[in-house]
This record gives C-alpha cells, sequence and structure tokens, in this order.
C-alpha cells in the first residue's frame, strides 16, 4: 500500500504548487486532486498515472472508494473554499466552507486516513492595531473570516476522536508569487502606471507570504511529529507597505510617482469608480471594500515557525527576484 496525498481544491494555486514541490521531493506514491475545477499543467503526471484528477464538489458528499492506501502516511489536503473578498454573496462561504471541512472530516473517518492539513486564513484574527500571533484570540468579522473560524472547529473536532490522529492548521496572509493575478500583482501593475495609491502614507504593516515560502512550511510542518500544529504564515520580518513600495520600484526600475491619499477619501473615490463601472457594464478592481481592507493592518507574526527554526527565504526584496527568475513575462 502506498502512501497518498488527496489534495481538495488542488487545481487552485496554492494547491497545484504544492503538487508540483510535493512530485518533485517524491512525497508520496501517488496524488490525487479532487476538484470542480479541471486541473491543468500536469498532463505528463496524469499519464504517467502519478496524478489522478477526480471531478468533485466538497459541498455535496464526497463519495468516493480510493483502494490500497497507507492511512497512517497518507494526508487529506483541504484547499477547497470560497474565499475572494469581495467578489462573493454573504452567504456562499458558509456554503462551501462549512460543509467542506464537515464533508472532509466524513471522508477521513470513512477511509480511515489518520492526517488532514487544512489551509485557514488570517481573517478569523479580524481587524487589530496589535501583532497577533498564533495564541492570539479570533475576532472574525466578515464572512470569509467566520466560515473559516468554524471550519477550523470541525476539523478540531475530527482530531479529538482519535489520539492517532494528526491536523495542521495554516493560517496564511496574503499570498503572492508567478501568475498569481491578487493583491501583490494588481500593485506592481498600479505602480507600473502611476495609478498606485498608498493609503494613510503606507505605513500600515500588511502581511504577505511568497507561495514558495509558504509550501516550504507545509512540508516542514508535515515533517514534524506533533499531533496538531496551527501556525501563521508571514514573511519574516515584514516591512510596512511604503518600504514595499520603494522595493518593488527599485527591483522593477519603475520611475512613476506614487500618489498618497487617505483611506476615507479613497473609500468615497472607489464607491463612484464602482457605479461608474456599473453604468458602463464594466468591472473594476477599484472597490470600496478592497479599499478599505487596504488602509487596515495585518500585522501577522509567524511565531511557530519562528521558535522551531524554520529558514525564512523570500523577504519582499528576494521575493520580487525570484519571481522575475520564475516568470518574467509576468513583469513585460
Amino acid at each position: 500500500m502506498s502512501a497518498v496525498a488527496i489534495i481538495f481544491g488542488g487545481s487552485g494555486y496554492i494547491g497545484t504548487h504544492l503538487l508540483r514541490e510535493l512530485i518533485k521531493q517524491n512525497k508520496f506514491g501517488r496524488y490525487i486532486v479532487a476538484d470542480i475545477k479541471k486541473l491543468k499543467g500536469f498532463d505528463k503526471e496524469i499519464d504517467a498515472k502519478l496524478v489522478e484528477f477526480r471531478h468533485i464538489d466538497v459541498r455535496d458528499n464526497v463519495d468516493v472508494e480510493f483502494l490500497g492506501i497507507n492511512k497512517d502516511q497518507s494526508w487529506i489536503f483541504n484547499f477547497a473554499a470560497v474565499h475572494r473578498e469581495p467578489g462573493h454573496e454573504f452567504q456562499e462561504y458558509f456554503d462551501t466552507n462549512i460543509p467542506g471541512a464537515e464533508n472532509i472530516n466524513r471522508f477521513a473517518r470513512e477511509t480511515g486516513i489518520k492526517n488532514i492539513f487544512f489551509t485557514s486564513s488570517i481573517a478569523p484574527y479580524g481587524k487589530s492595531l496589535d501583532q497577533r500571533i498564533e495564541s492570539s484570540p479570533l475576532y472574525p468579522e466578515t464572512a470569509y473570516g467566520i466560515s473559516k473560524g468554524f471550519a477550523e472547529k470541525i476539523h478540531k473536532e475530527w482530531l479529538a476522536e482519535d489520539d492517532s490522529r494528526r491536523l495542521i492548521i495554516v493560517r496564511p496572509s496574503v499570498i503572492f508569487g508567478p501568475k498569481d493575478p491578487g493583491n501583490v500583482f494588481r500593485m506592481i501593475k498600479a505602480l507600473k502606471k502611476g495609478t498606485f495609491v498608498l493609503p494613510n502614507g503606507g505605513k500600515v504593516i500588511k502581511a504577505y507570504g511568497y507561495v514558495y515560502g509558504l509550501i516550504e512550511s507545509m512540508i516542514f510542518t508535515i515533517q514534524k511529529n506533533e499531533k496538531f500544529i496551527v501556525y501563521n504564515y508571514a514573511e519574516n520580518p515584514v516591512v510596512p507597505l511604503n518600504e514595499m513600495v520603494t522595493i518593488a520600484k527599485e527591483e522593477l526600475k519603475i520611475k512613476k510617482p506614487t500618489i498618497k491619499l487617505s483611506v476615507g477619501i479613497l473609500t468615497i473615490i472607489a464607491f463612484f469608480v464602482q457605479i461608474l463601472f456599473k453604468l458602463i457594464g464594466k468591472k473594476s478592481d477599484i472597490h470600496p471594500v478592497r479599499v478599505r481592507k487596504a488602509g487596515f493592518p495585518t500585522n501577522i507574526k509567524p511565531q511557530y515557525l519562528i521558535d522551531n527554526g524554520f529558514k525564512f527565504k523570500y523577504d519582499f526584496k528576494n521575493a520580487i527576484k525570484h519571481w522575475k527568475s520564475m516568470s518574467p513575462e509576468d513583469f513585460k
């Protein structure tokens, strides 16, 4: 019987990066990606029967038979989630993230697999000017943050049922990297156009995590022997947003000036931009919710990783350098 990695939501950004690294390091004998979105970029591995894709919706009962699995050495990875915020109706976060955790727990019980790795979020911490570590209280304020907090609790209930089980929960900060169209890439595009606006002068701490560092942290924690691990992932140290902007402009040789405005003014501008774009039938990245989020600190410290000797390779400058080497076309 072989050790198998079953990756729910494995066709997504983090899932495909993890899959690629697990294959590279030959961590498992077989890989099963379960998702509603087709897996791309692994045709050779699928043809070789190393990787198998299964169309599975975690909102439904995961009624799939898996044979020949080493239950002690196999891992279930739960990446399946509704996460874009804004971008979904309030109830959609609860309709996917909570039943998904329950159905994956049920699947783990039925198969007897002993190990679950759950990707949560820093959203359950809520807004705070104070630095948050893993032992900090959770005060989720958004539908996404609340649903992720509930999902953590659901997986912990599964862990408590059997002393031989293991559970790892990672709470990643904003993750970025090659081919990711998220916040950091939007910032870089805006800097190149000269349209990026620093909210409140950019002194706010916005924790970020480079995707390659996140994957290294996942493999690092899996190799530990602890029954339960919950850890934050953010690069260490993080720098304020204005320093991130300075680094990006220096590394990418961007000469255009950067505008500085208060969050209040930016929110009003974003509100009217949204109305304008709706009138002309288009969508805009400039959204009042996104603007308000930009003005709040996400001062997250990866205390568990620091205490356990994890090597952080990707401060923002090194992350940009690595990103350019892996995907130079992103910056054209």
